[in-house]
This record gives structure tokens, C-alpha cells and sequence, in this order.
């Protein structure tokens, strides 16, 4: 009886945990839109594209992601990965441009349920 009140309690804790919604980060990068971005962004991020690097506030990582959507118009965003560990998760994911196919990674750190992005590396 006791295994089975175990194995039962086990359940219920996994069914509890949940990944955090990840949806509004996928689809403004389907959209291209830095803005939808810097409202999941921590105050200080990380971000690299091709030619720039560095790191930053939140509005200095929409300037160089909404320069960089402006070079490259994105067509498509698959997530590819995505995972959750306490309070933190990534996203890896393929952006498809009018001209080629990027790998984006995304860090985040999670507060009250929501993910606030920490790094972005698009190459």
C-alpha cells in the first residue's frame, strides 16, 4: 500500500511541473518583432548576430535584434529544444530568412512563471 501511495504522490508531482509558455519568445521571432522581445527580456542581456556582439540593457538587445531583423526578414521559427530546469530554461530554434537559415539560442531566467530572456545568440 505504501509503494502505490508513493508511486501515486510521484505522479502528481511530475504532472505539477510545467514548462514555462515559451509562446510570445517563438512568435516574435516568427514576426521579426524586437518590441514583443524586449518585453520578455531581463534588464541586462547578452546578445549576439553576425558582426555584433555584446552585452547590455534591454533596450540595447531590441536595437541590434531590430537592426538585425531589418537585414534579415524572417520567414519561419521552429523551436527545436526547449527546457526548463528550476529557475532557469533555453530555447534552441531555426529562424528561416528571405535569404538563409540561422540557429538561435536563447537563455532565460524565469520570475513569476514568466521568462525573462538573459542571452540570445543568433548565428
Amino acid at each position: 500500500m505504501r509503494k502505490l501511495i508513493f508511486i501515486f504522490v510521484c505522479a502528481l508531482s511530475v504532472l505539477s511541473m510545467q514548462a514555462v509558455d515559451i509562446t510570445l519568445v517563438s512568435n516574435a521571432f516568427k514576426n521579426g518583432d524586437a518590441t514583443m522581445l524586449a518585453n520578455n527580456m531581463n534588464s541586462e542581456v547578452d546578445i549576439a548576430v553576425p558582426n555584433v556582439a555584446q552585452k547590455g540593457s534591454a533596450a540595447d538587445a531590441t536595437a541590434v535584434l531590430t537592426q538585425f531583423f531589418q537585414s534579415n526578414k524572417p520567414s519561419g521559427f521552429t523551436v527545436a529544444h526547449h527546457a526548463d530546469k528550476n529557475d532557469s530554461g533555453f530555447i534552441v530554434g531555426k529562424l528561416q530568412t528571405s535569404t538563409k537559415e540561422f540557429r538561435v539560442n536563447i537563455t532565460y531566467i524565469v520570475k513569476e512563471g514568466k521568462p525573462l530572456i538573459h542571452s540570445i545568440r543568433i548565428e
